[in-house]
């Protein structure tokens, strides 16, 4: 989208620009989400917990340099642990042992949290970042980095990265990569097929209107959920009806998801589960298999006993209030995003049909962050990203937790809790999972919050998102493929879009 904000913050999760994560900044390791393989060094060399979980050593490889041609070494990484969001509050001690070890210890077991701590977080250099004293408005526009790239030039509409000369493993074949700001899925669409864009992640109604000239491959990963997102918690400062969990509840069975899906998707999403595990990968995790997927026709009739239970009567009109307030909810998504305002407007069809009113409308990307972030909406079409390995543990702790949230008009300094939900029984279930390596243990904390997020609702699945990449194949090679999914292929992923640059070269002719 643009306009592009000048802001390559590794700590501005949800506003620095797309290749701040990965290309310029890396985590210790990368996890695959689509493999069950042992995660792959990248400044990190190896790991190992002690036996309960609370010591964690880590090495990294030797010789590295930051982009700067600063020396990387273990003291930039117990920095960085230790740096603003990136500590937790477990943390107890963070020290570089050596130029090459770090021993971090918690105060409660991280077994569970090895993907978030090793894999999530970005480690910067302490010569620059120890004199940032307020690292959430920091923008950062002369970042410097370890990863494979680093910034050459910027404007609002596109910014580019050269091959980084100091890479530990050699300047990356592919010298240049320019991310340009598109305001519409049509519009991307357009420039694939033109042979003006290489790679691009969207959702494309009609995938074989772009892949037919033989020049763009694509894959379509099934993972990322897209929910409606509300602002459940009145005790944070949340506003309208949409607090009252049988307003969510109702809504929840208005929704007629097959025909969304069909519709405003093409068929290409899967089922959502709402219990936010990825299925089938995370099947022995599911603790009900009535929750396996939410359900896929409307019941108008069901929404109705809902809320007709909760107090709620209709008006005239054939809408439901209370108090003689009728509800009324505000929906909105970013504009361009033409899977979402479909969706949306289907949604709002349905929720009527229900007695449920529900304004569809659309901001543009700077209107629809903010909100979002500060916590003054009532419902956003919003998509979540999957946990990195075979274990939803992420998800429950960065998107459920109140730990991960804040009062409305605050952003959350860790975690992604925009719903503001707050519920004691899951922070102790998510602090029980994330304290074992016993599976028994973890499956039934896993079992409490299922249970628990799959009744209060906080994000109101609808579908599984068609996470479809689309990139060149005729003038780069080195792309994943069905036998080699070393990463996932979507452009905007965390540290996987950088992990692919390196894997890519010019096709020779």
């Amino acid at each position: 989208m643009t306009p592009i904000a000048n802001n390559f913050n590794p700590f501005a999760v949800d506003t620095a620009a797309h290749l701040t994560f990965g290309a310029i900044y890396e985590p210790l390791f990368f996890f695959n989400q689509l493999s069950a393989e042992a995660p792959v060094g990248l400044i990190g060399d190896s790991f190992e917990f002690n036996d309960d979980g609370t010591v964690l050593t880590i090495r990294i490889k030797p010789d590295q340099k930051w982009s700067d041609d600063a020396d990387l070494t273990a003291e930039d990484v117990a920095f960085s642990l230790g740096y603003g969001s990136n500590r937790d509050p477990d943390t107890v001690s963070i020290e570089a042992t050596d130029a090459t070890t770090v021993i971090v210890t918690y105060s409660s077991p991280k077994f569970t949290a090895a993907s978030m701590i090793l894999g999530a977080t970005f480690i910067v250099p302490e010569h620059i970042w120890s004199k940032i004293t307020d690292y959430m408005s920091e923008t950062n526009p002369k970042p410097v980095g370890s990863g494979p790239y680093v910034l050459k030039t910027f404007t609002d509409a596109a910014y580019t990265l050269e091959a980084n000369p100091l890479f530990r493993e050699g300047a990356p074949d592919i010298k240049k990569v320019q991310d340009v700001g598109i305001d519409s899925n049509q519009s991307a669409e357009d420039l694939l097929k033109t042979g003006e864009l290489d790679w691009v992640g969207q959702f494309v109604a009609n995938p074989d209107g772009v892949t037919g000239s033989g020049r763009v491959a694509t894959m379509n990963q099934q993972q990322d959920p897209t929910v409606i997102m509300t602002c459940a918690d009145a005790a944070l400062g949340c506003k309208g009806a949409q607090t009252d969990p049988a307003v969510r509840q109702a809504l929840n069975a208005a929704m007629d998801r097959a025909s969304i899906s069909k519709k405003a998707f093409a068929g290409l999403a899967g089922e959502s589960s709402p219990s936010f595990a990825l299925l089938p990968r995370d099947e022995k995790w599911l603790s009900d298999p009535s929750l396996a997927t939410s359900p896929q026709r409307a019941d108008a009739a069901e929404a109705g006993r809902i809320l007709e239970a909760a107090g709620y009567t209709k008006d005239a009109d054939g809408f439901y209030g209370k108090d003689g307030t009728a509800i009324e909810l505000d929906l909105f998504s970013p504009d361009g995003w033409t899977d979402y305002n479909d969706a949306a407007k289907l949604i709002a069809a349905q929720a009527a049909k229900a007695g449920i009113r529900v304004n569809a409308r659309t901001v543009s990307e700077a209107e629809y962050w903010t909100p979002v972030s500060n916590g003054d909406f009532q419902l956003a079409l919003y998509g979540l990203t999957q946990s990195l390995v075979a274990d939803p543990f992420s998800n429950y702790d960065q998107y459920f937790a109140t730990g991960a949230t804040a009062k409305v008009g605050e952003m959350p300094a860790k975690g992604q809790n925009y719903a503001r939900y707050s519920n004691a029984d899951v922070d102790a279930a998510v602090a029980a999972a994330g304290a074992t390596q016993d599976e028994g243990v973890k499956k039934e904390a896993y079992a409490r919050i299922q249970a628990q997020i799959a009744q209060d609702l906080p994000y109101i699945p609808v579908v599984l998102n068609a996470s479809q990449a689309f990139y060149n194949t005729a003038e780069f090679a080195g792309w994943p493929t069905a036998d080699d999914l070393y990463a996932n292929p979507l452009p905007y992923l965390s540290t996987a879009s950088a992990v692919i640059l390196t894997h890519l070269h010019p096709v020779e002719k």
